[in-house]
């Protein structure tokens, strides 16, 4: 849903990871996705990776102009590349201690460094805001 809201938005996105395994198991789950819902997107490492509108990394530099980041399984994102983006997602599952933990970790370094930040939660079913700062 974040990925199909930040195409309508326009944006190139970069969904960074920290594991390569974790990495290709999301790019299978978008290619075997509903064709109506397809998400044209990449692993990178691939010939066409400056062309990809959504491009799964580990953190290598996003060569695709993203101007959103989704970071996923505790990849971090630094001060600056919030301050440079349109859109800094940081998605952790809540019901993991130490994914939480690292989410914690990483609002307070954002926040110290002068980002605004939100966060939201879908606790009740539905997306809602329980903090901003």
């Amino acid at each position: 849903m974040l990925l199909e809201k930040s195409r309508g938005a326009g944006w190139n996105v970069e969904v960074r990871g920290v594991d390569r395994g974790a990495m290709e198991r999301l790019d299978q789950a978008l290619w075997s996705g509903p064709p109506e819902g397809f998400l044209p997107h990449g692993l990178v490492g691939g010939d066409h990776d400056a062309d990809q509108l959504i491009l799964l990394t580990m953190g290598e530099s996003a060569v695709n102009g993203a101007t959103c980041v989704m970071s996923v399984h505790g990849a971090t994102v630094s001060p600056q590349e919030v301050k440079d983006a349109e859109r800094v997602c940081v998605l952790f599952d809540g019901h993991d201690g130490d994914a939480l933990a690292a989410a914690r970790v990483q609002w307070k370094t954002l926040t110290d460094a002068g980002c605004s930040a939100q966060y939201w939660s879908q606790d009740s079913g539905r997306w809602e805001k329980k903090a901003e700062k």
